[in-house]
């Protein structure tokens, strides 16, 4: 509804700022690193998603349309807010979130206040094919080794709530699979949790 915003800031705070448009002080809420570019009586343009609830609007605001289109994304995730998918922005940057859905990287998504380990999981499980091109780093490497998939997938596959031994025989069934190059450790996991449905 607002994509963005363009006018003076006239006050910033910990966590938003408040940009003058058109003579109305629209509260715009924005990561700190957001808000430390801006100045208070300076021009500013800011990309902004509205979330709406029944008793309130809330403007939330990014430096650039990559970071908000990722916020928007984010809330898609089973159990993501706006606030939650803004802290997400606030630890990491959105190459850096591409790369650690991608890559299943559930380390440096629990860094996030708020995601646990089965939270990293879900985003891992329901983002990864809709996170969009993930920037290769200077290595050329945007994958994961194929000799750790095993114990990665089992410790997912763990942390979703199956018992260990349930794990174990879903890692072994889904390496029985696996012919030529490694896929993925996402794509094995959803094998290893179609194989475990079956089960249930």
């Amino acid at each position: 509804m607002i994509a963005s915003v363009r006018g003076v800031v006239t006050a910033t705070g910990p966590d938003q700022a408040v940009i003058e448009v058109g003579g109305v002080g629209l509260a715009v809420h924005c990561a700190p690193a957001t808000i430390a570019d801006l100045r208070v009586g300076q021009p500013a343009r800011l990309a902004t998603s509205l979330v709406v609830r029944e008793d309130s609007l809330t403007l939330y605001g990014f430096a650039d349309d990559d970071a908000k289109q990722l916020f928007e994304l984010l809330q898609t995730a089973s159990g993501v807010g706006p606030r939650l998918a803004q802290a997400v922005l606030a630890v990491h940057t959105p190459d850096a979130v591409r790369k650690a859905i991608a890559n299943a990287d559930t380390a440096a998504l629990t860094r996030v206040p708020g995601i646990g380990k089965k939270g990293a999981e879900r985003l891992v499980l329901e983002l990864r094919d809709r996170i969009g091109p993930v920037p290769v780093g200077a290595d050329g490497a945007a994958g994961v080794t194929g000799g750790a998939w095993p114990e990665q997938v089992r410790q997912a596959l763990v942390g979703l709530g199956w018992t260990a031994g349930q794990a174990d025989q879903a890692v072994a069934a889904v390496a029985e699979t696996v012919d030529g190059p490694t896929p993925p450790v996402p794509v094995l996991l959803k094998q290893a949790i179609r194989l475990l449905g079956r089960t249930r």
